[in-house]
C-alpha cells in the first residue's frame, strides 16, 4: 500500500509539475508540441513494452477491428486533450487548465450518470452543484463558457469513458493510441519544417524529444500504482495533481487570481470536500 501511495504521488507530481517541462519549449507552439509528444511517446513506449516482454500482445489488438475503432476515438480525444493543456500553460492560462483537472472527477461522475445511467449518492449531487455554482459564476464573469477548463475536463472524462469500452493495459492503449497518432504528427513535422526542431537551439531539441518520457513515465508510475493501491486510495490522492498545477500557475508563473475566480475554485474544493469526506466514511465502515 505504502509504495503504490508513492508511486501515485510521483505520477500525480509529475503531472502536476509537468507545465514547468512543457513552457522551456518556448517560442514552440502547442499544436507543434503535441505532434512531437505523439512521435517521440511511440518509440519509447515500444522500446519500455519489449523490455517486460508485452509488446507482441500490444500489436496483436492491430487485427481486431473493433479496438483499433476504440483506440481512434480515444486517440483523437487525447490529442485534443493535450492540445487543451499544453495550449493554456504556453498561453499564461494554466490556473484554468489546473481547474479542468479539478473538475474532471465531477465531470466524470455526470458522464457515468448519463452514459453509463450510474445512480449517485448525496455527497455526489451537492458536488456536482456547488461545481455547476462556480461554472456559472466564470460565465458571467467571462460572458462566455470558461473552454480552457471545460476542455480540459470534458476531453478527458470522454476519453476515460471511451478507454473503458476495450480492455487493454494503461500502457499497451498509450502505445496504440501514440501509434495511430504517429503518422498524423509526422506529417505535420515534415509540413511544418520541424516543428520546432533544430530551430530554437539544443535545449529545446532535448525538450521536444524528451516528451515521450514525460509522457509516459508518470503513467507508467499511475499503472504500477493502481496495482498496489485500492481505487478509492488514488482518488483522494489524485488531486495532488491539479493543486500543484495551480501552485505552479500562481507562484511561478505568476497568474493573477481575481475574486470570481477564487470563489469558483471555492466551490468546486467544497464539492470535492463532501466527496472525499463521503469516500472516507466508506472506507472506514467497509473497514469496521
Amino acid at each position: 500500500m505504502n509504495k503504490g501511495l508513492l508511486l501515485a504521488t510521483t505520477a500525480y507530481l509529475i503531472w502536476g509539475f509537468a507545465a514547468l517541462y512543457w513552457v522551456q519549449a518556448d517560442p514552440v507552439g502547442a499544436a507543434d508540441l503535441v505532434a512531437h509528444r505523439a512521435l517521440w511517446s511511440l518509440p519509447f513506449v515500444a522500446l519500455c513494452l519489449l523490455w517486460v516482454g508485452h509488446l507482441r500482445a500490444a500489436l496483436s489488438h492491430l487485427a481486431n477491428p473493433r479496438t483499433m475503432l476504440i483506440v481512434c476515438c480515444a486517440a483523437a480525444l487525447q490529442a485534443i486533450n493535450w492540445g487543451v493543456f499544453l495550449w493554456a500553460v504556453t498561453n499564461e492560462r494554466a490556473t484554468e487548465a489546473s481547474l479542468g483537472y479539478f473538475l474532471l472527477p465531477l465531470i466524470n461522475v455526470v458522464i457515468g450518470i448519463v452514459l453509463f445511467k450510474e445512480s449517485i449518492g448525496r455527497a455526489q449531487q451537492i458536488a456536482i452543484a456547488f461545481a455547476a455554482i462556480g461554472m456559472l459564476l466564470l460565465i458571467v464573469e467571462n460572458r462566455g463558457l470558461p473552454w480552457v477548463a471545460l476542455g480540459v475536463a470534458v476531453s478527458f472524462g470522454i476519453y476515460g469513458a471511451v478507454r473503458k469500452a476495450v480492455a487493454l493495459e494503461a500502457v499497451e492503449g498509450l502505445f496504440l493510441e501514440t501509434l495511430v497518432m504517429a503518422p498524423f504528427a509526422l506529417v505535420w513535422i515534415i509540413l511544418e519544417r520541424g516543428a520546432g526542431l533544430g530551430r530554437y537551439g539544443l535545449k529545446v531539441d532535448l525538450i521536444l524529444i524528451g516528451a515521450g518520457v514525460m509522457t509516459a513515465v508518470p503513467l507508467m508510475c499511475y499503472v504500477a500504482a493502481s496495482r498496489l493501491t485500492a481505487l478509492s486510495a488514488l482518488g483522494l490522492v489524485f488531486y495532488i495533481g491539479p493543486s500543484t498545477q495551480l501552485l505552479v500557475a500562481i507562484c511561478i508563473f505568476g497568474e493573477p487570481m481575481n475574486p470570481v475566480q477564487l470563489a469558483s475554485f471555492a466551490l468546486v474544493w467544497l464539492g470535492l470536500g463532501f466527496v472525499a469526506a463521503d469516500t472516507l466514511r466508506r472506507l472506514r465502515s467497509v473497514r469496521g
